[in-house]
């Protein structure tokens, strides 16, 4: 079960308060059990959400998380990926392992949205973007680190002073990518000053921040349309003016 498996890769890295898991499995699509329904459950620790936390704790225990060695073996050989596919939101996302993190988030990523948008506009811009993506790289060494991969402020919360993080669409890449929903996020200068207190800004991290947060634009226009196209076309032009 996806979302088993996404609590427990951010729970390993014990930087963050996660809610624990208890049991999961499959819907019975029957009584008694015969024969298995699509469905699915999970049993997790209660937590009582809501109150309140430091923006300096949420961004050096963020930082803490990406730092932290994966647990997973194929991740620890340098690959970027997860074992199984997930969603972020309701859109499928792929996540089969590949050795290169741009190659892998031009094709995983980005490439996969901008399929999913039958947008002719949107698509060409986005294949020059692809096409050069290597330009925002240049000098940085990506490492994968375990992402929460959907962190919005409706997925953060506060319990007994601490942050806390769940819902999670996780996946191993470059920990800069967990900035791509930091448009609905709230996160403050203190929030940025300690996170990169222990994970410093790298060069070009404006412009990499942009190619994150189109990836959730992309998204948000697949999942509900509106002006989020107006989003991700701003960004698309803006980067690819910079190639």
């Amino acid at each position: 079960m996806a979302q088993h498996t996404n609590y427990l890769c951010c729970a390993d890295t014990k930087s963050m308060r996660i809610p624990k898991i208890y049991h999961f499995g499959n819907l019975s699509a029957v009584p008694e059990g015969k024969g298995q329904g699509k469905g699915s459950f999970i049993v997790m620790e209660y937590l009582d959400f809501g109150g309140s936390y430091s923006q300096a704790d949420l961004g050096q225990r963020l930082a803490e998380m990406h730092k932290a060695e994966p647990a997973d073996e194929t991740t620890k050989k340098g690959m970027f990926g997860f074992p199984i596919d997930n969603t972020i939101g309701g859109t499928s996302q792929p996540n089969g392992w590949m050795d290169n993190w741009v190659d892998f988030y031009r094709e995983r990523r980005l490439q996969h949205q901008l399929k999913l948008t039958r947008d002719p506009k949107l698509q060409q811009m986005g294949k020059k973007l692809c096409d050069n993506l290597e330009h925002f790289f240049q000098g940085v060494d990506v490492k994968p680190s375990v992402l929460h991969g959907d962190l919005w402020s409706g997925n953060i919360s506060g319990v007994d002073g601490e942050p806390s993080i769940f819902d999670p669409a996780v996946y191993y890449g470059h920990s800069e990518a967990d900035f791509g929903m930091s448009w609905c996020a709230g996160f403050s200068s203190a929030f940025y000053d300690a996170y990169h207190r222990v994970l410093p800004k790298a060069p070009g991290f404006e412009d990499r921040k942009q190619l994150y947060l189109l990836y959730h634009y992309l998204n948000h226009y697949n999942l509900f349309g509106g002006g989020y196209y107006s989003s991700a076309e701003g960004i698309l032009r803006s980067l690819t003016n910079k190639i």
